[in-house]
């Protein structure tokens, strides 16, 4: 199944770089099949949807906030779990939005299976920073483990 995983964040804002963070240790595996791309993305919406066009699947990792879950729980949600929000950007629309236009328009390279693994953030970065926290850095680990099952069709209890 051709298949892209996608890091989304600002690398330069701590730990909402964590998606970033995540894919290139991803990327740095030898043992990928093929058919497997990885990229980044520092943006949402209509761009977000262009880097997913002629893919299968997609896996979105990512910083959310949750209020009901602890700093650093890491979650799985498929497309459908999501909110219907607007964009942050009034230039851009929310990836949700950015889907429903596509369906509208009979978008065929858009992926059924949509995926987007979260890594919950309950404080904001509050200066620029290149470098994750230390608690958050820590889950780097659990979460490439939950990406690479993901792979597999492996859906894991995560908490």
């Amino acid at each position: 199944m051709k298949t892209i995983i996608l890091g989304i964040g600002n690398p330069i804002l701590g730990d909402d770089g964590i998606g970033i963070h995540i894919v290139r240790k991803i990327k740095e595996m030898q043992d990928l099949h093929e058919n497997i791309t990885i990229d980044e993305a520092q943006t949402g919406g209509m761009n977000l949807l262009d880097l997913m066009r002629g893919y299968e699947k997609a896996i979105l990792v990512d910083a959310v906030c949750l209020h009901d879950a602890s700093h650093g729980a890491i979650k799985r949600f498929s497309i459908h779990d999501l909110p219907t929000i607007h964009s942050c950007n009034p230039h851009d629309v929310s990836l949700i939005e950015a889907l429903d236009l596509g369906k509208k328009m009979d978008d065929t390279s858009i992926p059924d299976d949509i995926v987007i693994i979260g890594i919950n953030l309950q404080t904001l970065p509050l200066e620029f920073s290149e470098s994750l926290s230390p608690h958050i850095s820590s889950i780097i680990p659990k979460a490439i483990e939950i990406v690479l099952a993901e792979l597999n069709n492996v859906h894991q209890h995560v908490e």
